[in-house]
């Protein structure tokens, strides 16, 4: 009998399938965002003291931590494990060509190390940090930590920053129910789209 905490290891679309393609994806679209990486890592560097990437420890796959890199886009003085949407006064922080990488979204390119290292998946319900006990809470209760976070997920391309925890969490079930290939191939071109049209994005520059 197929229950819920092992449906993903079964069916079409087993796991080492889905990590083989992140492998895959990752590494090509690490060498097609190669000259973006650098000049990005390089406006970064000569605008603002401090690393290039910050890093940030987060909750994974069975609720194990890892380390998640992104484009360092706030100070170095900016409250280093908390999210942005808990800080009041995050434009505060926020540097000028962190607007611009936010907006873009190109801040979240360097996670394709993750997903290439298997910290992440391409696909998947995105990674938490310690601070959010009730979506994590949640997550554990449903089986959803059974899944690799990944960049993008089904509540990305239906709401992103928009929707309310409880929400992202319904949208992360379902997806984890459902899991397939057509299902990550539909997320992975609609995440384009969003980030093309920077639609559901929650504007902290404000």
């Amino acid at each position: 009998m197929i229950t819920q905490q092992n449906k993903v290891d079964l069916g079409i679309y087993p796991k080492y399938v889905k990590r083989i393609l992140d492998i895959i994806l990752s590494f090509l679209l690490l060498i097609i965002f190669l000259p973006l990486l650098i000049v990005s890592s390089l406006v970064i560097k000569l605008t603002s003291p401090g690393p290039i990437f910050f890093t940030q420890i987060r909750i994974g796959q069975n609720s194990a931590k890892f380390k998640i890199y992104k484009f360092r886009t706030m100070s170095i003085n900016a409250p280093h494990e908390k999210s942005t949407a808990e800080l009041s006064n995050a434009k505060d922080y926020i540097t000028v060509p962190g607007k611009w990488l936010r907006k873009t979204s190109i801040d979240e390119l360097p996670q394709l190390i993750n997903v290439f290292l298997g910290q992440m998946s391409l696909i998947g319900p995105r990674p938490l940090i310690d601070s959010e006990n009730h979506v994590n809470n949640l997550r554990h209760e449903i089986g959803i930590d059974n899944l690799k976070p990944g960049i993008t997920g089904l509540a990305q391309i239906n709401g992103r920053d928009l929707l309310s925890d409880d929400a992202k969490v319904k949208y992360d079930e379902q997806y984890f129910n459902n899991i397939s290939f057509m299902i990550d191939l539909k997320i992975f071109f609609k995440t384009f789209s969003k980030v093309l049209k920077r639609k559901d994005i929650k504007d902290e520059t404000k």
